[in-house]
């Protein structure tokens, strides 16, 4: 059992936690979070409390932001900005089919000698950029990277609303990206439009996978659609599933009429299980 913050560098982006140590930053605080590039100023979005779960894994708030801190932090911003509208002018004046998502820009420290730019972009295929490279390190007088960014990366990085109004899940909590396939969405009896199941990035939204174990579950032991099952009410046939009620819809032989009955009461071992286990 520990304490745990929440914090993120840019708004509405992705929620990074940690032990606040000693601190007990408030939500709006800025603070000072460790990386590999050194301290980065960061906004408390979610204030320290205690939580149940083992904190020793986290790492430690490197404590709140100072003027300098803001001050550097706020060129930081600055020099990226200046960044990304030099790299997009320089990609039309080259031609070149990239499209900038996103710049990371680090200062000088005597590690690394000099300041880097880091500029990610999407292509719709491998782009040759060497005389971009060139051109942006003669304009912004510092070391200059570029990333090509797939699909899936561009949405994390750039962010966005998903279809069901929430920010996207690449973007706020998920860590990597697991494999989706169509067959998921079948098994869910999802409708196959591309429209209706494709994410912002494009590819089959990965939330898909979330649910999956669910019916993979409730399929290998209820009833199929069509088969003749013996419910509470009278003997009947299956019409249709509802796996989140985990129950099955089935028409009456009696009268017709349609009732839900819990998976339970129609499966066959459990019904053997009750039948030779009476309750009293």
């Amino acid at each position: 059992m520990g304490m745990l913050c929440a914090v993120s560098f840019n708004r509405y982006g992705r929620l990074y936690y940690l032990d606040p140590g000693e601190l007990r930053p408030q939500v709006g605080d800025r603070v000072l979070v460790p990386t590999d590039e050194g301290p980065e100023v960061a906004e408390c979005v979610w204030a320290a409390q205690w939580v149940t779960e083992d904190t020793d894994g986290f790492p430690k708030l490197a404590g709140l932001a100072e003027d300098d801190d803001l001050r550097r932090d706020e060129m930081l911003r600055r020099r990226k900005a200046e960044a990304k509208v030099a790299a997009k002018r320089l990609i039309r004046e080259h031609g070149l089919p990239m499209k900038v998502v996103a710049v990371d820009h680090v200062l000088a420290t005597p590690e690394n000698g000099s300041d880097r730019t880091t500029i990610y972009f999407t292509a719709p295929h491998r782009v040759d950029f060497r005389s971009l490279v060139r051109d942006l390190g003669a304009t912004l007088h510092c070391r200059v990277e570029l990333r090509q960014l797939s699909a899936r990366d561009s949405a994390r990085v750039q962010g966005g609303i998903g279809s069901c109004g929430r920010d996207l899940c690449c973007a706020t909590f998920l860590t990597d990206f697991e494999p989706v396939t169509i067959r998921m969405a079948k098994d869910q009896d999802l409708p196959l439009n591309p429209l209706r199941i494709s994410g912002a990035c494009g590819r089959l939204m990965c939330c898909l996978k979330y649910e999956h174990p669910l019916y993979q579950k409730f399929q290998e032991t209820a009833p199929a659609v069509g088969s003749r099952v013996s419910t509470p009410q009278g003997e009947g046939k299956v019409v249709g599933h509802s796996v989140p009620r985990d129950a099955v819809t089935v028409r009456l032989d009696a009268d017709g009429s349609r009732s839900m009955c819990s998976r339970a009461s129609v499966c066959g071992p459990r019904q053997a299980h009750d039948q030779h286990y009476p309750q009293p």
